[in-house]
């Protein structure tokens, strides 16, 4: 068993997520992994769990949001 670094639980499912700098994350769930490494979106807030967009070092959650920070050419892909 492993403790989640999110929400401390002790499960013996959890599972442990590698990142390109060789950083190691421990989880009990999906939720928990999203909560500490998904982006978030620099407009809005929310956390960018699909593709997403970036433009000019930003994370965006879509093309609205986007558009809010003044890039104009961006679209969602659908």
């Amino acid at each position: 068993m492993a403790i989640c670094e999110v929400c401390g639980n002790d499960y013996a499912l959890s599972f442990e997520v590698r990142t390109v700098d060789d950083s190691v994350h421990t989880f009990d769930s999906i939720e928990c992994a999203a909560h500490k490494m998904a982006p978030i979106c620099d407009n809005c807030g929310c956390k960018v769990l699909g593709h997403g967009l970036q433009a000019g070092g930003q994370f965006f959650c879509c093309a609205h949001c986007a558009r809010a920070q003044g890039h104009a050419e961006l679209a969602d892909s659908a």
